[in-house]
């Protein structure tokens, strides 16, 4: 039945797990497993950092725009993509009319013990990322709602089990008419 799902797409914020998640479920789905952020990386030669210490934010999200594109466009992939790439309306349109968008919402606590060490986030270099985290989460976290057709709480089970749950819920998916309202928002 999961053979006839379109493309996962994951959103989220930084450090809820995106990639974990997403490399875990295509090897489920047997699908190929896209991090937009390694595919702008691979594309222009330079890490984020780079593009963003050299071109600024504006820069970077232009190339994400033209990246989202290009993935969205790919058919049976999951994708994982930026924390950012939600605040273009452009992208927030090819996510969630190319496939199935799946919300890993991630409380500021556990994006914080996640991402503490990570040094390769430029928007987290700065005196109090605590602070960076939850102003970015309080413009993100309504964007992504805006778009998820699923929205998973991370930061409370081992990843393998939340694919699980979420391989449950994207079976419902295809069986609109015996999911739970609650279950898609949930």
């Amino acid at each position: 039945m999961l053979e006839e799902l379109p493309s996962v797409f994951i959103i989220g914020p930084m450090g809820a797990g995106k990639t974990t998640v997403g490399r875990l479920l295509a090897k489920q789905l047997g699908r190929d497993f896209v991090d937009s952020d390694w595919y702008i990386e691979a594309q222009t030669g330079a890490d984020i950092a780079w593009i963003f210490a050299k071109e600024g934010e504006a820069g970077f999200r232009e190339r994400e725009t033209k990246a989202i594109d290009e993935l969205t466009q790919r058919k049976q992939i999951v994708l994982a993509t930026g924390g950012g790439a939600v605040l273009s309306a452009e992208n927030r349109d090819f996510l969630q009319q190319r496939g199935v968008v799946v919300y890993l919402n991630a409380p500021v606590d556990v994006q914080m013990a996640r991402t503490a060490k990570d040094k390769s986030r430029p928007l987290l270099q700065q005196p109090n990322p605590r602070k960076i985290l939850q102003d970015l989460y309080s413009v993100r976290d309504p964007l992504y709602r805006e778009i998820a057709h699923i929205v998973m709480p991370t930061g409370h089970t081992y990843p393998r089990h939340m694919v699980n749950q979420l391989i449950h819920k994207l079976e419902s998916f295809l069986l609109p008419e015996a999911v739970d309202i609650d279950q898609q928002s949930s």
